[in-house]
């Protein structure tokens, strides 16, 4: 118990500053840190990731949101949420885990290279045309959603540098959106996994309640930390719990 109130406060740190990321650390947390296996740490990840996106989205509602963008990347992630879903449930847990692994050093990396914040054809500026930005948006939805399903992650270490590099939006509205993406892939993930799995409310809540809390804290200090060292030290924390995750299913 002490452990998902210690392990829920830091991912909702990591939801607060980042815009994302809460669940690739969240699944390691509840398996390796709280005793669940793998088969219900991923529907207790999105569901307590789920919840405290939305969390973390409330203060950031005023820094603007690209709800056509967030519409159309969450509803292709809906039907993709449930297709990895089932093509989780044909793989061996440790296979899984070390997709885990990879899946966050490809994260770590993508940290580390410099995004731009160019308008695109997603932006909300002049540049604006839906016609091209719809089926980069349904890309990346498909892609995230997928990911949700498979792994139980929001998709959020990988939703933020779509966002900026493929659709064009700002970093600041990258952040915004990526949360409520996160929310509807979260549910929709949540909803797959829901069938034959019964809530453990008492570590769902003590991992919930510290997680709001810190992404509601973390949300109003990330306005004043520098961009740059929140991504480098991001990347360096995933590097070390993909590290972590390989040895604990190697050694298993």
């Amino acid at each position: 118990m002490i452990a998902a109130l210690s392990l829920g406060l830091f991912v909702g740190i990591v939801l607060g500053v980042v815009g994302g990321g809460g669940s690739i650390i969240a699944v390691p947390a509840l398996v390796y840190g709280v005793g669940m296996s793998p088969a219900e740490a991923i529907p207790t990840s999105l569901l307590v990731v789920g919840i405290s996106s939305l969390a973390a989205l409330l203060p950031r509602l005023r820094e603007g949101i690209n709800w056509p963008v967030v519409l159309m990347v969450g509803a292709a992630g809906i039907p993709a949420a449930w297709g990895g879903t089932a093509a989780g449930r044909l793989l061996d847990p440790n296979i899984l885990m070390l997709a885990f692994a990879v899946i966050m050093v490809i994260a770590g990396i993508r940290m580390l290279i410099r995004t731009t914040e160019t308008e695109g054809s997603c932006s909300t500026g002049p540049n604006r045309a839906f016609r091209s930005c719809a089926p980069k948006a349904v890309g990346v939805g498909v892609l995230v959603g997928f990911l949700t399903g498979l792994l139980g992650v929001g998709g959020g270490f990988l939703i933020t540098p779509a966002l900026t590099l493929f659709l064009g939006l700002s970093m600041k509205q990258a952040v915004g959106s990526s949360l409520a993406i996160i929310v509807i892939n979260s549910a929709a993930g949540f909803g797959a996994h829901a069938t034959g799995f019964t809530i453990d409310w008492p570590h769902v809540l003590a991992f919930t309640v510290p997680a709001i809390l810190g992404s509601l804290l973390a949300a109003r200090l990330a306005r004043h930390l520098n961009d740059k060292h929140i991504r480098i030290s991001f990347a360096v924390l995933i590097f070390a719990v993909a590290a972590w995750v390989t040895t604990g299913t190697v050694t298993a």
